[in-house]
């Protein structure tokens, strides 16, 4: 039971953190070029990762493969919303 508990929680984490991600990107970054760059969405991934091993270390449900799931799908919407962003300015001109 406990597991299928620690299962769902990792799920919710790793899509919250990329839909979040993705939408920050969209909507607030349009206009910064670092974001483009493909080192943005893996320094943003760790930082994630970084910033949730505290909070995984205190709960008893989840381990250390959240922080790192929840890392890459912060990673991977700022790579998906980098591209949404590139999309949208390419098809203006």
């Amino acid at each position: 039971m406990f597991e299928l508990i620690g299962l769902i929680a990792t799920g919710a984490a790793s899509i919250g953190g990329y839909l979040q991600s993705r939408h920050f990107v969209r909507r607030r970054l349009t206009y910064l070029d670092m974001i483009h760059k493909p080192s943005a969405a893996v320094i943003a991934g760790a930082g994630a990762a970084l910033v949730a091993m505290p909070v995984v270390w205190v709960l008893p449900l989840v381990g250390t493969g959240t922080a790192m799931l929840f890392g890459a799908g912060v990673g991977t919407g700022v790579a998906a919303g980098a591209r949404d962003v590139r999309k949208r300015i390419s098809s203006r001109f």
